[in-house]
């Protein structure tokens, strides 16, 4: 995700059940968010997904999917988001690319 929770003080996100770590790396820019939050249609979602896509392809963000898809071998990871529906959150790009980056993914 993008941003952490709103009104939760950060000393509160582990005790809380949030998250251990916040790793924005793998989150859409601020614009594409904005991009998938008002994607209507199918055809919107393919350009989020595209747009997506290209974002995870940088080399940060692509050092960032191999590191996770080696420790998914030996460590549980989980990768967290707002959305209600993962088949409409930049979560289900994710796990297509940790997939194809041969990640255990349960």
């Amino acid at each position: 995700m993008r941003g952490p929770p709103r009104g939760v003080p950060k000393s509160e996100f582990a005790k809380r059940d949030f998250y251990d770590v916040w790793y924005p790396n793998l989150s859409p820019s601020a614009d594409l968010v904005a991009e998938a939050l008002h994607a209507e249609s199918e055809k919107d979602w393919r350009a989020f997904v595209k747009q997506f896509k290209a974002q995870m392809a940088e080399y940060d963000a692509s050092k960032s999917l191999d590191l996770l898809a080696a420790l998914s071998h030996t460590t549980n990871l989980s990768v967290g988001c707002y959305c209600e529906d993962e088949a409409r959150c930049h979560r289900s790009v994710l796990r297509e690319l940790l997939e194809k980056r041969g990640a255990k993914v349960v």
